[in-house]
């Protein structure tokens, strides 16, 4: 039930990675072209580098992979944060730089061949591959990267706030396109900026096969043209989408494609249940499967294609080496229910982890207690050194208990301690105004019921959410569990529709402008934004803008564990559990490059069919 996996395609553990970056790392040189962009340390590939050391470059090209998804789609637009998106688009569309696997933070020119930036970090230009077209064989200009730009913007709340210091973008060459920033010194932009995705604006601003104008600020289920190494070649609206390789893709030779994109065709099948799509890969119809429950993992492989070779299971810490996550029950203190930091902490001591651990998950999770949880920048102890100068300096804006003491979830696990920590829920929820009228939790002056619903995306967390549930009735406590399907689950907490619900961040070990979204006090008005809680604290900003600006890495990381301590200290969660592997099985139709790379399963760009000669 780990949701790490479902987090680290956002930005996105847990082998605690440990390394040294001198401070003048993230001092660039200014004005000269470069083939790509590292924020942490030097470029581990040169100009003109042959291909990525993680893939097999004699990847035999062909076959099938096919993979299964949960919930359904409606829109195959890739720019608007409306509707469900299909998986797989990101086979169709391209970025102007792509990230390497085997890198922290390290990105290459893809649509771009290079790019340069100031020293003061005031703006990036790109240089387009001569090269690089459409499938309809036009190529992809400085016009076409604005348009993209503007149009991200204005169809996403949260591409709205990552953009927000982004000024503009204007053409400066026939294939140069530059974008301006407002605030100088913000290393991560230019980076941010390669991850663009890019559309065809002349595709955007023509009509459809009935001829009707087309309009990108909408959903949509006409097969879009994009740039990428596959087409879609079917689709079954909300139920399966298939990509075909192009025979005419532009960039089959550019080096970060070698030996990436080896499958002719990548199927995804959708289901509305996960036990269903287990059985599906189990009987052979689909060739993949990433498992996210502990007691299946456990006693569910002992069908025949397991026994036989046939199914291979791997448990891998590859992405999970440059990854945090925070998951867990997030409250939305929108509700004046959950203004009052005590009952959400109060909260916390419900929630018995470790009988959850004994019973059901196999002893094969670990309690999340940081935001960037299994990873160098969390926070433990008490604050030293720089980290407790940055917090010193806002003693008056940050609760006591930041500097006097550690963070340390409640510990359960046996009848004793748990009536213990509930005599301390009871406690904590008086001295917040609530008190215990028969065996209900009521406010003090209004008599109103401590009352509330917990929102799941499905129903693999219900196990866990019902426990939860039943530890707070013993305190007077009413919760329900809701479990929705996932365009429901999206819509209502981007239109902030819940009172609590399982969901959670990604965090690299890069973290930067992204954390104004997640947790800026702009962002908590903001409809959509990944500030799911609407926490809007002016030490929580203050310490966000010390991690943007941090003039070095150790600068960065003081700030960013300063940053976790003061968030875990407001209890805007209740922490849940993650693992530090991924568990995956696959059946012997797929192969994938030995070693993995570092960072990541490559799933599926670096992996090929054994069958692709047949």
């Amino acid at each position: 039930m780990d949701l790490a996996h479902r987090f680290a395609a956002t930005l996105l553990v847990f082998a605690g990675v440990t390394f040294s970056v001198a401070p003048e790392a993230f001092s660039q040189d200014d004005s000269q072209w470069k083939n790509g962009m590292a924020t942490i340390g030097d470029l581990k590939y040169p100009a003109n580098f042959p291909h990525f050391a993680y893939v097999n470059p004699e990847a035999p090209k062909g076959g099938t992979f096919r993979l299964s998804v949960e919930g359904n789609f409606d829109t195959l637009n890739p720019l608007l944060e409306r509707g469900e998106a299909a998986s797989g688009l990101s086979q169709v569309f391209e970025p102007l730089m792509v990230a390497s696997e085997d890198e922290i933070s390290a990105m290459y020119g893809l649509l771009a061949e290079a790019m340069k930036y100031p020293s003061d970090y005031s703006s990036v230009t790109f240089r387009l591959r001569a090269e690089a077209k459409w499938a309809d064989g036009k190529p992809v200009t400085p016009e076409d990267v604005i348009f993209s730009f503007e149009k991200a913007k204005a169809g996403s709340p949260q591409q709205g706030e990552y953009y927000k210091h982004v000024t503009g973008a204007s053409k400066t060459g026939e294939r140069e396109v530059t974008f301006a920033f407002d605030e100088p010194g913000n290393r991560e932009l230019p980076q941010i900026m390669g991850q663009l995705v890019i559309v065809p604006k002349h595709w955007w601003e023509g009509n459809d096969a009935q001829g009707r104008q087309r309009d990108i600020s909408r959903t949509t289920l006409e097969i879009p043209m994009g740039s990428g190494p596959y087409r879609i070649s079917a689709m079954t609206a909300g139920s399966s989408i298939a990509y075909q390789l192009r025979d005419d893709y532009w960039g089959k030779q550019v080096n970060v494609n070698i030996g990436r994109h080896n499958f002719r065709n990548l199927i995804y099948r959708y289901y509305a249940d996960r036990e269903v799509m287990f059985e599906s890969f189990r009987s052979g119809n689909e060739d993949y499967w990433w498992e996210n429950r502990a007691q299946r993992w456990a006693t569910a492989y002992n069908f025949p294609a397991v026994q036989q070779g046939r199914v291979k299971r791997e448990e891998i810490a590859n992405e999970n080496r440059k990854q945090g996550v925070m998951v867990g029950f997030i409250f939305n203190l929108r509700r004046d229910k959950f203004a009052d930091p005590k009952v959400r902490e109060a909260l916390n001591y419900a929630f018995d982890f470790e009988e959850l651990r004994r019973t059901i998950f196999y002893n094969s999770y670990d309690r999340i207690d940081s935001f960037f949880f299994g990873t160098e920048l969390a926070s433990s102890g008490l604050p030293q050194g720089r980290e407790l100068e940055i917090l010193n300096e806002l003693k008056d804006k940050v609760p006591a208990e930041v500097l006097a003491k550690p963070y340390a979830n409640p510990v359960n696990g046996d009848p004793a301690k748990l009536r213990e920590n509930l005599r301390k829920a009871v406690g904590m929820l008086r001295e917040a105004g609530y008190e215990l009228k028969g065996n209900r939790m009521v406010n003090a002056k209004t008599g109103q019921p401590l009352s509330f619903e917990i929102m799941l995306g499905g129903p693999t967390i219900e196990p866990v959410a019902l426990s939860f549930v039943r530890n707070l009735k013993l305190i007077g406590v009413e919760a329900t569990v809701r479990s929705v399907e996932q365009a429901q689950f999206a819509n209502r907490w981007r239109s902030r529709d819940f009172d609590v619900m399982y969901n959670g961040w990604g965090e690299t070990l890069n973290p930067g402008n992204e954390q104004s979204a997640f947790w800026g006090s702009q962002s908590a008005g903001t409809e959509g934004s990944p500030n799911y809680s609407g926490i809007s604290d002016p030490a929580v900003d203050a310490l966000v803008r010390k991690v943007i600006f941090a003039a070095n890495r150790d600068e960065q990381v003081a700030a960013i564990k300063a940053l976790d301590r003061v968030l875990l200290a407001n209890h805007i969660i209740v922490p849940s559990y993650s693992s530090k592997t991924s568990r995956i099985a696959y059946w012997d139709t797929v192969a994938h490059p030995d070693p993995l790379p570092e960072y990541s399963i490559g799933l599926p760009s670096t992996w090929w069919s054994t069958k692709a000669a047949e």
